[in-house]
């Protein structure tokens, strides 16, 4: 059916037709392909075939999972079947209301484009999953990005399809959603007069994660260690008692949707064999084959899940999970090549350390007696096979999983024996990852128009620097008295101001005396043993020679604003002692030395606004415990 075609019978039908298109045209595949911070731009277009009144489009970026459990043998009632939808990720294209029609209607017959710009991310937002989890459930496995699966037209490489391994019941799709609405409705959702979708095929960036905790136990699906007895027949000796292990291989990586390698994608795991003879005449046994199979397993639920799946058993038993498992044969190998290498035990050990390391060479078998033994290794190359099966790489998600596991079935035959070759069975777990976007652009964002033109070694980084917030350590603490009409802005470093000139006495000379706590350097001691600090203050210009700035006291400077509080100026913190009153005691005895002072001298004019200060609230409310002082002490 042509596009035209289409489009006639969608405007015919009476809905309006919304198409999607991609900037970036992928003919050759049926459905689009990014990774990771693939930039996705295209342009929906809209065409009415009658007025259609809306309230809001929403273009949108969505990835959603869904799973159906279906389980016969139940007595649920509904039929054993439990169904389960997630939708891990929602980004929003915004819209610019002059783009709208005023009126809010769209006219027939009309196109209106609207452009998108979405940026895949590399994973997803911790509101993304918030169910309960068990205590050993590793940090953030629930918040990466899973890829497509589960969708048959999704899965397709190019124009052939191809099977990815999971059941009808579980799928994970990514789409770009166009929904034109018209109100809301009484329960407060968005009302929908039409829609559509188009779907995408997302292979998300996977590192290698670290290797799994494995156990070994008999419930678990893996399995690192085996070791079985040797004999020639059933009711023959028993030769010894062979051991075979191997860890946990690297992982299979993928190559990126973007790159031009096509080559195969191979690991390799290394298989170590160890024999613990019964006595120092029994020889060896012959390997005689390895079969190696790749077992492909997907875990779905219609709860999430608490933990990381290790234990299938667990899922074949229960009504709301179940899982999936797909078997494919990779490799089988002939050994009789192999060549066995004898160790003879050290003094006092268990052979673990005989011409090798403890990591070469598997650890003693059961029956071990302390003599000698045998081992050899075998290199195990896997390759991801070229069928029709398609990979993806291994992720975790709250409602579905997909795990990969090696089984190695090792066959052993005993020399002159009358019975089947001994086979070691072991369950290897594996990882896929997938290689970095090579057109990602990894550039940091430009900095804020109030920080350009800074370097590290501005003031950019001197607001950044961590700074410790703490109680003052005790050699800043004290008792002090500290200046009551400090200006916050001339405030230098304490005890910078200078002593003022000593003042002309009634009788005419100058003052000899102690100088007064107001003018007093950082160093000055009063008879009281208590220190006095001064804070340093920019000095008006003088109106004549007989004037001598001492501090906003004295006349002819009218400070800014009151000077603050106690609190205010935030000096309990570190001071455990305040008091004003012998300050103020000091400042009356010079005023009045001064006033007696100068009654020989021509007056001098007051500064401008000086009238304003005197006999103000603030003043006398700061002084008159002074006043009442001096006048207990007969002054």
């Amino acid at each position: 059916m042509s596009a035209a075609l289409k489009r006639n019978l969608g405007l015919k039908s009476g809905k309006p037709r919304i198409e999607i298109k991609l900037d970036e045209d992928q003919k050759h595949a049926f459905t689009p392909t990014f990774t990771s911070l693939d930039e996705i731009r295209g342009q929906v277009i809209i065409e009415c075939q009658n007025n259609l009144a809306f309230e809001d489009i929403f273009i949108t970026f969505e990835g959603s999972t869904r799973t159906t459990v279906e389980k016969i043998a139940t007595t649920s009632p509904t039929n054993g079947k439990t169904d389960a939808f997630q939708n891990f990720l929602r980004l929003t294209q915004p819209i610019a209301p002059c783009a709208f029609p005023e009126s809010r209607v769209l006219e027939p017959h009309k196109e209106y484009i609207f452009s998108f710009h979405f940026v895949v991310p590399e994973g997803l937002l911790p509101n993304a999953c918030t169910h309960p989890k068990s205590d050993n459930f590793p940090n953030g496995a629930h918040l990466s990005l899973p890829p497509s699966l589960g969708d048959a037209m999704v899965a397709a490489v190019g124009k052939s399809l191809v099977d990815d391994m999971c059941p009808d019941l579980a799928s994970i799709v990514y789409a770009i959603k166009c929904r034109i609405t018209d109100g809301r409705a009484s329960s407060g959702r968005w009302n929908v007069a039409a829609e559509n979708a188009k779907k995408l095929r997302i292979v998300p960036v996977a590192e290698e994660c670290p290797p799994l905790d494995v156990q070994g136990g008999d419930q678990d699906d893996y399995r690192l260690r085996k070791e079985k007895s040797i004999q020639r027949g059933i009711f023959r000796k028993k030769l010894g008692r062979i051991t075979a292990e191997a860890a946990q291989p690297k992982s299979l990586r993928l190559h990126s949707i973007h790159s031009q390698d096509t080559g195969p994608i191979t690991t390799m795991a290394t298989l170590r064999v160890r024999f613990d003879p019964a006595d120092a005449k029994a020889e060896p046994p012959k390997l005689t084959t390895l079969a190696v199979k790749l077992k492909v397993g997907t875990f779905y639920a219609s709860l999430p899940l608490r933990e990381i799946p290790h234990k299938s058993n667990e899922f074949h038993y229960s009504s709301v999970k179940c899982v999936y498992v797909d078997s494919l044969p990779l490799s089988s190998r002939c050994l009789d090549i192999s060549q066995w290498t004898r160790h003879e035990p050290s003094d006092g050990s268990d052979g673990t350390q005989a011409n090798g390391s403890a990591q070469d060479i598997p650890g003693p078998s059961s029956g071990y007696q302390g003599k000698c033994f045998y081992t050899t290794s075998v290199i195990v190359p896997i390759s991801l096979p070229n069928t029709t099966k398609y990979f993806v790489p291994t992720f975790h998600s709250c409602l579905m999983s997909r795990v990969y596991a090696l089984d190695l079935n090792l066959a052993v035959g005993a020399p002159k024996a009358t019975v089947t070759d001994t086979l070691l069975h072991l369950k290897l777990p594996i990882q896929v990852s997938c290689e970095p976007n090579p057109r990602a652009q990894y550039a940091p964002p430009p900095p804020p128009p109030q920080f350009e033109g800074l370097t590290d070694a501005g003031p950019v980084s001197e607001y950044f620097h961590p700074r410790t917030v703490a109680p003052p350590m005790d050699e800043y603490l004290g008792h002090s008295n500290i200046s009551s009409n400090v200006s916050p802005t001339t405030s230098p470093p304490i005890g910078t101001t200078e002593p003022a000139p000593p003042s002309p006495r009634k009788d005419g000379t100058s003052g000899s005396g102690p100088p007064s706590p107001r003018t007093s350097g950082p160093t000055s001691t009063p008879s009281n043993g208590r220190q006095h600090i001064a804070f340093a203050e920019d000095a008006p210009p003088s109106p004549g020679p007989a004037y001598t700035h001492r501090s906003s006291w004295e006349q002819g400077v009218v400070p800014s604003r009151p000077p603050q509080s106690v609190r205010m100026m935030d000096a309990q913190q570190r001071f455990q002692s305040l008091s004003f009153d012998d300050e103020d005691v000091a400042a009356i005895r010079e005023e009045q030395d001064r006033q007696a002072g100068q009654n020989d001298q021509p007056a001098q004019e007051a500064p401008p606004g000086y009238n304003t200060l005197g006999g103000g609230r603030w003043r006398h409310s700061i002084s008159s415990n002074a006043h009442r002082r001096m006048s207990q002490q007969g002054i």
